[in-house]
């Protein structure tokens, strides 16, 4: 990635093009990349077919966990959701807060947003909103959100620690987070790191998992939990399109994971400057 400015135009290319693809395409391909397995094969997702709230037409197939499902959303709370896609999270917190709460999502992409403005028309929630814009900057007031939910997005962003910086003024005192990501254990090949269409994928813009967690609490944030962890397995035949066969198995037999995490945080009630955290 040559700059943060190419790096975010070159996502937001792709995820326009995402946004129209069908849901097995995204589910067999990392992240909805370009890079299909032949195997349908859900590498990154989780299952939201059972989680009440869930709306078919929202689901790309483009997650790494059920951040929503471990983010204990409570009746009439106002909820965030950034990187909100089609808007999957958003209905499935609109039936947790329900219709005293009010949900907003947040999407770089406006071809994600036209297509989550749609859903959210269809179904009839009035209290859920979808506004365009890089949560590097995120276009909420200041001690908003009771709760903030993000899925497979984080690791898109050129600077995470900004990130965190937003998330940390957009909530309430004593509000919290549940994200789902994508995060590395040792070292990927430099051949899937470099690569922009990995990068698309959700692996190469990956960090360490010990710097991830520790820019969550350099921002800070407290009781910090991992909800859920698991390993990625990516296919060989969509590893063999970046890799040699020497360099696949040389991969295989490091330490290297891909791993996705659940994570939860809570930005303190106090500061130590009044009864409400100093932004």
């Amino acid at each position: 990635m040559e700059n943060s400015a190419q790096t975010k135009e070159m996502v937001q290319r792709r995820y326009s093009e995402i946004a129209l693809q069908d849901k097995q395409t995204n589910e067999s391909s990392c992240c909805g990349s370009g890079c299909c397995s032949t195997e349908v094969y859900n590498i990154m997702s989780d299952d939201y077919s059972n989680l009440a709230g869930y709306n078919p037409d929202a689901d790309l197939g483009l997650g790494c966990g059920l951040p929503t499902q471990f983010a204990k959303i409570k009746k009439g709370n106002t909820v965030i959701d950034l990187g909100s896609g089609a808007g999957n999270d958003c209905f499935i917190a609109r039936n947790e807060t329900g219709e005293d709460g009010r949900i907003i999502g947040i999407d770089f992409t406006p071809a994600m947003i036209s297509k989550a403005r749609a859903n959210a028309q269809k179904l009839g929630f009035a209290n859920v909103e979808f506004r365009q814009g890089d949560i590097e900057n995120i276009p909420v007031s200041a001690n908003v959100a009771d709760v903030i939910v993000s899925n497979c997005v984080l690791n898109l962003v050129p600077d995470k620690d900004n990130v965190f910086k937003e998330i940390f003024r957009v909530l309430k005192p004593g509000g919290h987070f549940s994200i789902s990501d994508i995060v590395l254990e040792g070292e990927l090949p430099a051949e899937i790191k470099k690569t922009a269409e990995m990068y698309v994928g959700c692996i190469a813009g990956a960090i360490q998992k010990q710097n991830y967690m520790a820019l969550i609490k350099a921002n800070g944030f407290e009781n910090i939990l991992i909800q859920k962890e698991k390993n990625i397995v990516v296919p060989d035949d969509i590893l063999k399109q970046y890799l040699s066969e020497e360099q696949l198995l040389t991969y295989k037999n490091s330490d290297a994971k891909i791993k996705s995490i659940t994570v939860y945080a809570e930005k303190p009630k106090s500061c130590g400057c009044g009864t409400e955290c100093c932004n």
